[in-house]
């Protein structure tokens, strides 16, 4: 038989309440001692919004209106999340790989970067991995993201695209297409190409010119138009491109059509105004915004989308005449 315990009496139960709440503030004086305070610094979901700081650190160069757009679909992110977004881009590998460096030694709570030359970023990525900072990627590097240890993934699978970009000038009946290359080396830019060879069935011819002079562009095409009147397709890697590769086409006497990926609000001119067939549009805002968003996620909810093995694709959507009056607003403010 069991015999119940007597009763505690009032005087008692009093002195273990007051023990327990002695322990407890005890407790809650440990934990503050010597604590990092910082809301973001601990495990995934552990921190509320206020005060996490975040960076964005890019390939991009200065003015470019791709990486505007990416920033502001960044910023847009930062303020609907109540977060401090530092941006800084750097077309140099070595100069992005040191904002990374300099981004974990301001102890940020989530890094986005971009992998343009992942090689690059191999060791910085480890280094943010090692200090307990999370980590997302966007833009470039989709056969990297993983094998470095990122989280997530938001851009656009570049061998994808080209692919379909090849299967709509096989249907628009071109033979021979000039793949324009505006920078050596560039994961990207290089898969876009392979892609497009990968389904044309006529022949991919890859030219490579120095992006960041517009003049040397517009010799080079103009030179090699001029030399290969079968050239009938010239496919550009950035809006910017495509519409000197208009002024190229009309400078050599040729009758080549332009296409391009990548999109701003001068393209969507051309594209109405039939100089340009078609863009193929990775949403660079959304991307921004997409991989700002993810790492405030992880950090207050311990989300990861596509569960860290799957990236999140923002493209390739067609943009052509017909369809371009639906994007022009967009494109108008920067946000497309």
């Amino acid at each position: 038989m069991n015999i119940p315990p007597p009763p505690r009496t009032p005087h008692r139960s009093l002195r273990v309440a007051a023990l327990l709440s002695v322990a407890l503030l005890l407790l809650a004086g440990c934990s503050g001692a010597g604590d990092d305070s910082r809301p973001g610094t601990g495990a995934a979901g552990e921190a509320d919004a206020s005060g996490l700081r975040f960076a964005m650190i890019t390939h991009g160069g200065e003015g470019d209106a791709f990486w505007e757009r990416v920033r502001k679909g960044a910023e847009a992110a930062a303020a609907k999340d109540g977060v401090d977004l530092t941006f800084a881009d750097d077309s140099d590998p070595a100069g992005q790989a040191r904002l990374v460096r300099d981004a974990i030694g301001d102890r940020v709570d989530g890094i986005a970067v971009t992998l343009a030359k992942p090689a690059a970023m191999k060791a910085p990525v480890a280094a943010a991995r090692a200090a307990g900072i999370p980590v997302v990627g966007l833009n470039s590097g989709i056969d990297a993201w993983k094998s470095q240890g990122l989280l997530e993934y938001f851009g656009q699978d570049e061998i994808v695209a080209g692919a379909a970009v090849g299967e709509k000038l096989n249907g628009l009946k071109a033979r021979h297409v000039l793949c324009v290359v505006h920078e050596r080396g560039n994961v990207a830019l290089e898969a876009r190409c392979a892609g497009v060879r990968k389904t044309f069935g006529g022949e991919t011819e890859n030219v490579y010119v120095e992006g960041t002079d517009p003049e040397a562009v517009d010799t080079v095409l103009t030179a090699r138009l001029r030399q290969d009147s079968g050239i009938d397709e010239v496919v550009t890697l950035g809006a910017q491109f495509a519409l000197d590769a208009v002024d190229s086409v009309k400078a050599a006497g040729s009758r080549a059509r332009v296409a391009t990926f990548d999109l701003n609000s001068d393209l969507v001119k051309a594209i109405r105004a039939g100089s340009v067939q078609f863009a193929v549009d990775q949403q660079p805002y959304l991307q921004g915004y997409l991989a700002v968003d993810s790492l405030w996620l992880y950090r207050t909810n311990g989300n990861v989308s596509g569960g860290g093995v799957a990236p999140v694709l923002t493209g390739p959507a067609f943009v052509t005449r017909t369809n371009v009056a639906s994007v022009a607003k967009f494109a108008a403010a920067g946000t497309r």
